[in-house]
């Protein structure tokens, strides 16, 4: 699969585009063009928007990273992104997730053993990619389990990597060499 955006180089960027991928890198550790930033910086203003809320909810989440990259790969899983399971799934482990959660979200099952945070993220995660929307009873559950601030976090992960996933599909990015989709990394 080859992407359909050519790679942004230093010298293929407008000084707008380089200023972002600067900040993006800086945020981020390395390219700032990885991912979905080479589409995104298409539009430099809307991809620095779009990655300062995509910084606050891998870096500044109060509902904690294991959960949040619980949700990301629950998200990429239901959109079919690689990508993006590729690169959230070693975190998630590191994060604390069990390896063998995430291999029954790459087989479209749901998992068992998980601790009750993890029953509502996965539910969460789940419902918004089949129905966009929680009924009552896991909104209920949700907020008495995570708080409403963690509601709003877990939602906005699913919604924020929604728009990663769907712009890693629709750019075809393709795995880095030696990537295998839906791989089940090891634990830390």
């Amino acid at each position: 699969m080859t992407s359909r955006f050519a790679p942004l180089t230093p010298e293929s960027m407008t000084p707008a585009q380089a200023r972002v991928a600067q900040s993006i890198a800086g945020t981020r550790g390395g390219n700032g063009a990885r991912g979905p930033f080479n589409m995104w910086l298409r539009v430099p203003e809307l991809a620095d928007r779009l990655q300062q809320v995509g910084a606050y909810i891998r870096y500044e989440a109060k509902v904690g990273q294991k959960l949040v990259e619980f949700a990301i790969c629950v998200t990429a899983r239901a959109w079919n992104a690689p990508y993006e399971w590729h690169a959230h799934a070693p975190l998630a482990v590191q994060a604390g997730l069990n390896p063998a959660h995430l291999a029954a979200v790459a087989a479209d099952q749901t998992p068992d053993g998980l601790d009750p945070a993890e029953v509502v993220t996965y539910r969460i995660a789940a419902s918004l990619a089949a129905d966009g929307a929680l009924d009552d009873a896991l909104f209920a559950t949700a907020q008495a389990t995570l708080g409403e601030a963690g509601v709003v976090e877990i939602v906005l992960a699913c919604g924020y990597y929604t728009a990663v996933a769907f712009t890693l599909n629709v750019a075809r990015v393709p795995l880095p060499e030696g990537g295998v989709p839906w791989a089940i990394p090891v634990g830390s």
